[in-house]
């Protein structure tokens, strides 16, 4: 499944609509994780234990948009839009959510 920030594929022509289909991930951050990233707050530095969970955020969201987008009938979703935002108490939780076009492309 072709999936794209931009409203058209290049060489694929759009044959049918199929609506918006969106996807959310509400992940859960650990307290050691959450322990060493203030320490890099102070001292500076990435924190790669949040950059994974990041990044397994928008994968999981994704794939969860390509099945969305596959049940309404699209090989491709286009316009995507990922957000993220920390919710819960503290903000001890990160959503990350997927948005997009289901279309037919040939």
């Amino acid at each position: 499944m072709i999936i794209t920030t931009t409203d058209s594929i290049e060489g694929k022509q759009v044959t049918e609509y199929h609506g918006i289909v969106s996807a959310e991930v509400i992940l859960g951050a650990n307290v050691i994780k959450d322990f060493f990233a203030s320490i890099r707050d102070v001292v500076g530095g990435r924190s790669g234990s949040y950059e994974k969970v990041l990044a397994d955020g928008k994968e999981m969201a994704i794939e969860d948009l390509k099945e969305r987008a596959a049940e309404m009938g699209g090989n491709a979703i286009v316009g995507v839009d990922l957000d993220y935002e920390s919710i819960g108490e503290k903000s001890s939780m990160l959503m990350v959510v997927a948005n997009g076009t289901a279309v037919t492309v040939k």
